[in-house]
């Protein structure tokens, strides 16, 4: 979870793994001849006003290089106002880059990127031709150049990246389209793990599991119900909205077989859940009185559990030896006034050293390194303001990162898309020659597609999307209530049987509201509901939920069924309901069952919108009332969500039946 991010972005692509001048203490390599033979790939990735951003590829097709320098010209005037992954220099329209003390090492075949935010005065040609140590980029190998000698590499500190799968075998981001903010990720055996924050709505802190990390399947959750000692989150006495579970840790112990799941409640105390299995039983362990926001969870090579946490304060705790308690606890970094702001903790070890990785919201990605847990850390920049996947989405940041069977390390992020919320996105991670993880990126960018990772699996994952007809003894994981549910006034078996658990005009306030994420870019929701059982004054249907809300339902008055579409459902910024609903349509039904349609449009972006719909026949569909807006603010943190709700205006007694429920895509 992050407190309310900076909300400007730059325009620009921004390379990755950039490191700030003074953060870290680097040896500076001095550049040498340029190999025989190079090519230069020069993009401008974003224009306006008076400015650019360029993303610049440099591929070496001649022996190693050690050490480089690009150097070329302007013809328009422009200036280099800003350069990361470098150095720059400028003498008129005469640039020099030269690289950064952990990007000056170029194989024969190898790239290296860089890129830079410039200014221009409406005319923005490429430069002609580039220069690389003083030899012409051609874009063809030259024989008999001069060229440095290739550097010795250190032998790898953990099992090295595996061969890539063939360039036609590719995914596309998000891998996830559906809200799942603030992800940890992880890998037991063959099977990865995410986790991810949900607020107010119970059961909390989803699991979701893959075999590739590509295709992924709800799994469980590790929050059974929001048991924090406030009747709040029963919507008894008060509500919890935007409160419960923000960013969290889930880790797995091989010593005791046993998954972890930490997370800090309301800035004061933190949870420790514990399970054998993420699809079985989970249980609440204990309580530390001491929050660790933004935790992330680390098991050490000799079984020992830390905690990274805190807000530009990075702070680690050490556990006890069954991981429920706390045995100490110290600040190991001031994050200074660039970056300003450091949350979202993900603890990791690799080849001796300790890794905080860490975000700057909602547009950038850092890491601290030590070798020792408690410090000291140094600091480097991954990603800033780096163009997203998703189109009118944000920059992709926090998340964790996790390593393949075969060696390979990913890292999955998530994208700010509201209306939709914030969406996991995925993309290689390589080691540079002393330690540090770069970010692969495309043209300057996080790629929309990548070569899926080399992960050999035959096993399968059931959709995220499709019908259930709610015919088992249990809701399935994909499902989840607005706030803990009165477990009395529900069942499953033969469809899904929502009594009356609330007398109220006030959705915000209705008890028993269950609702599914919404599959973008777009998708339909369909709900087979039987009526039949309403008492006079109840609501019931299938609402689009937010702080701006709106639904197609049936209410039932005087002994009458109608068919409506109600908008106008609104929270002011305290999220105290302002807004019970107008209704815009309405029309009289009769026979006991009706099928209710929304489809929803959640790109990114503002003016999106929903459509009600219903049906007496389950075939034919009429419209109800206007196109809904949704509300593309990020302040309520979670996107909106399909929610099925039955609740009473004049007295408890009356009953609903979804016979079905189906999500769909184009």
């Amino acid at each position: 979870m992050r407190r309310p991010p900076h909300r400007h972005r730059l325009l620009v692509g921004l390379a990755t793994a950039a490191l700030t001048a003074g953060l870290v203490t680097a040896v500076n390599l001095s550049p040498a001849r340029a190999a025989a033979g190079c090519r230069v790939d020069y993009t401008v990735s974003n224009e306006w006003q008076g400015g650019f951003g360029a993303a610049v590829k440099i591929t070496n097709l001649g022996d190693p290089v050690n050490g480089w320098n690009l150097t070329w010209s302007f013809t328009a005037g422009q200036t280099i106002t800003q350069l990361w992954n470098g150095t720059h220099t400028q003498s008129g329209a005469n640039v020099t880059v030269t690289n950064a003390a952990y990007n000056g090492s170029i194989g024969t075949g190898a790239s290296v990127d860089f890129g830079f935010n410039g200014s221009q005065n409406g005319s923005n040609p490429k430069p002609a031709s580039f220069a690389l140590n003083g030899t012409t980029c051609t874009g063809a190998p030259v024989t008999g150049g001069p060229s440095s000698p290739a550097p010795s590499s250190p032998a790898p500190s953990s099992p090295g990246p595996s061969t890539s799968p063939s360039p036609s075998t590719r995914f596309t981001n998000p891998v996830v389209w559906q809200d799942f903010a603030d992800g940890d990720i992880i890998r037991v055996g063959d099977a990865y793990y995410y986790s991810a924050s949900t607020m107010h709505y119970s059961p909390g802190a989803p699991i979701l599991r893959s075999y590739d990390l590509v295709n992924w399947e709800y799994a469980g959750h590790s929050v059974p119900s929001l048991d924090f000692g406030s009747n709040a989150y029963n919507l008894s006495g008060g509500r919890a909205y935007v409160k419960g579970i923000w960013a969290s840790t889930l880790n797995y112990r091989r010593s005791n077989s046993t998954y972890y799941w930490i997370g800090c409640v309301e800035f004061n105390r933190t949870y420790v859940y514990t399970a054998s299995t993420v699809d079985g039983t989970w249980s609440k362990r204990s309580q530390i009185n001491n929050c660790y926001y933004d935790a992330g969870l680390l098991v050490d090579d000799n079984d020992t559990m830390y905690v990274a946490y805190g807000n530009s304060q990075i702070s680690v705790a050490q556990l006890s030896a069954d991981g429920l308690s706390q045995v100490r606890a110290q600040q190991v970094f001031s994050t200074p006034s660039n970056p300003g702001t450091l949350e979202g903790a993900r603890f990791y070890k690799r080849g001796g050293y300790y890794y905080i990785w860490l975000t700057r919201p909602a547009n950038g990605q850092y890491v601290l390194r030590s070798s020792s847990p408690w410090g000291p850390y140094e600091m480097r920049q991954v990603l800033l303001n780096l163009p997203g996947p998703i189109s009118g989405g944000g920059v992709p940041h926090q998340g964790g990162l996790v390593q393949t069977q075969a060696g390979d390390w990913y890292y999955m992020s998530f994208v700010d898309a509201y209306p939709g919320g914030r969406v996991p996105a995925l993309a290689p991670i390589t080691w540079s020659a002393d330690g540090w993880p770069v970010l692969q990126t495309v043209n300057g960018a996080w790629g929309t597609t990548y070569p899926k990772p080399n992960i050999q699996t035959t096993r399968t994952v059931a959709p995220m999307i499709g019908r259930d007809t709610f015919t088992g003894s249990t809701l399935g994981p994909r499902w989840e209530w607005n706030h803990n549910p009165d477990n009395s006034k529900w069942s499953v078996g033969s469809g899904l049987t929502l009594r009356t658990a609330t007398v109220t005009n006030d959705l915000y306030n209705a008890r028993n509201t269950l609702t599914h994420r919404i599959q973008g870019p777009t998708s339909t929701a369909t709900v087979e509901l039987d009526y039949s059982a309403m008492a006079n004054g109840d609501r019931a249907g299938l609402a689009m939920l937010r702080d701006q809300s709106a639904y197609i339902g049936v209410k039932k008055d005087n002994g009458a069924n109608r068919v409506v579409m109600v908008n106008g459902l609104t929270m002011d910024g305290s999220w105290n309901t302002t807004g019970t609903g107008t209704e815009v349509a309405g029309a009289n039904i009769s026979g006991g069952r009706i099928w209710l349609r929304v489809t929803a449009d959640v790109r990114p972006g503002s003016g999106r919108t929903a459509r009600f719909s219903y049906s007496t026949d389950g075939t034919n569909f009429t419209p109800l009332g206007s196109a809904f807006t949704l509300n593309n603010a990020w302040q309520f943190f979670m996107g909106y969500r399909y929610a099925m709700f039955n609740h009473a205006t004049q007295a408890l007694g009356g009953a609903v039946t979804v016979r079905s429920f189906d999500l769909t895509t184009p």
